[in-house]
């Protein structure tokens, strides 16, 4: 964690890559249900990371949490933009088809998810900044410290993560597999 991710090196990128990209398939595939859209964001978040490499700062967090942090913002462009997003791949030339084993081994990975994104769909009643910080901890598994992903104080998060496991008790109950949300990984 002591200096930026070498990015500049193909050889180290690829060492980068292969560390992290299961870590992110998983956060992504926890939020989305289709399995070309999955990959396609997955790829989307390396591609930024090779583009502001530059920006990441050891001292603000983990290189996972820096991840984290450009998967949401890469879930979040997707959502609002998805029409003119829509429009641009299908306009893009020479990108690798997912073949049927892809396509399957997406699908399975999808399914293995199906109850993180029922309780994710719950997490959507929670305000932006309580659920961005609850999904970071309970959800991802990343410590309060981790925070700095989404530009706030640990401080300021652990209120936040009391307010939103507050309401999850208060509004909803138990979650769907009968586990406390803040325990489930």
């Amino acid at each position: 964690m002591g200096r930026p991710p070498p990015l500049t090196d193909p050889d180290r990128f690829t060492a980068f890559y292969r560390a992290h990209v299961e870590a992110v398939l998983r956060f992504v595939t926890r939020r989305v249900e289709d399995p070309h859209l999955a990959a396609d964001i997955t790829a989307d978040v390396f591609y930024a990371v090779m583009q502001s490499a530059a920006s990441y700062r050891p001292q603000r967090g983990e290189e996972i949490a820096w991840l984290y942090g450009i998967a949401r913002n890469q879930i979040s462009n997707h959502a609002r933009q998805h029409a003119r997003e829509a429009v641009r791949r299908q306009r893009l030339a020479g990108r690798r088809l997912l073949d049927d084993q892809d396509i399957e081994r997406l699908e399975e990975r999808i399914d293995a998810s199906r109850a993180a994104r029922q309780l994710y769909r719950r997490l959507q009643q929670l305000p932006e900044a309580e659920r961005a910080v609850l999904e970071l901890v309970a959800v991802d598994g990343l410590p309060v410290s981790a925070a700095a992903a989404l530009g706030i104080r640990p401080g300021t998060a652990r209120v936040r993560l009391y307010r939103a496991r507050r309401a999850l008790r208060a509004d909803t109950g138990p979650a769907p597999s009968q586990e406390p949300l803040w325990e489930m990984t």
